[in-house]
């Protein structure tokens, strides 16, 4: 008995830190994510090693541009949600203009 409760001491704490590890459902950025993201900085004309004095500024510019891009294409590619106060309807349904005669109601 007494060899028994150091044994299941020992199983637990090693099995606590696998399933808190199988739990986890963050999962970091892959190299071709890592890259894909560089060059669109790199486009929106962060150069990695111009500037070390002005560095977290000029990436976040380069950021805020990519953003910008990302909200742009956005906008018009018909997927997802429509940005606040704007829609890609065509334009507004004019009602019929009827004649007195088809009116609903005629001669009631």
């Amino acid at each position: 008995m007494n060899k028994l409760i150091p044994a299941v001491v020992v199983a637990a704490a090693l099995a606590i830190p696998a399933i808190s590890f199988a739990q986890s459902s963050q999962q970091g950025l892959t190299r071709a994510q890592v890259r894909a993201e560089l060059v669109e900085l790199e486009h929106a004309g962060y150069n990695p090693s111009a500037d070390y004095v002005n560095y977290p500024a000029n990436l976040q510019a380069a950021e805020a541009r990519v953003t910008e891009e990302k909200l742009a294409a956005g906008n018009t590619s018909g997927y997802g949600a429509p940005a606040v106060g704007t829609s890609q309807s065509g334009a507004a349904v004019q009602p019929a203009r009827l004649a007195p005669h088809q009116q609903i109601y005629f001669g009631h």
